[in-house]
């Protein structure tokens, strides 16, 4: 799967070829986007990848809370581009890679973390978050309560989340202009 981002660049040209965005559409889609931004970062603070198998937070709700956010990004874009060709192209460009990528990333962790895994993915779902049971706290003076695994703006940095927020002002730019050159030059 480690194609989908050089896929992903012809199917961001001919979403912004395709794309009708108006001030509106861009505004609600932005909005959107901000939701999914803020889903990923939140998620990726509690992501220590490659050393422990990360089940606190957002983790608790689904396998999958950053590709979750991804998901609504992709729903904030296909708002901002206001048109269903171009929505259509990354409605299915998301759910055909995505889902493989994130099947794929469960074989690895499965072989990395084994029966830890198998117990996590029995009462998490895999995509759609549901509302996480509730954390057993110390119930008397001498029980020591449970550990719950705390966001980390430092792992957030480590996980270089920001990128995600450069690439959606980047991409929301992008539908300005073509916004801007519709309205100019009807293109």
């Amino acid at each position: 799967m480690r194609w989908r981002v050089r896929a992903g660049y012809p199917v961001a040209v001919l979403y912004w070829l395709l794309a009708a965005p108006t001030g509106r559409s861009i505004a609600i889609g932005g909005i959107v986007a901000a939701f999914g931004l803020l889903v990923r970062g939140i998620s990726s603070g509690y992501l220590r990848k490659d050393r422990e198998l990360a089940t606190g937070g957002p983790y608790a709700s689904t396998r999958n809370p950053l590709y979750l956010g991804s998901s609504l990004l992709a729903a904030g874009f296909i708002a901002a581009g206001r048109s269903w060709w171009a929505g259509l192209l990354v409605g299915v460009y998301f759910a055909v890679f995505y889902y493989a990528v994130m099947r794929d990333e469960e074989e690895d962790l499965r072989k990395r973390f084994g029966a830890a895994f198998e117990e996590y993915a029995a009462r998490v779902p895999l995509f759609f978050p549901r509302v996480p049971k509730q954390v057993r706290i110390a119930s008397s003076p001498g029980e020591a309560p449970a550990i719950a695994p705390v966001f980390s703006g430092a792992q957030y940095v480590r996980n270089r989340e920001y990128k995600a927020l450069i690439g959606t002002a980047a991409g929301l730019a992008l539908m300005w202009l073509r916004m801007w050159l519709k309205m100019r030059f009807g293109y």
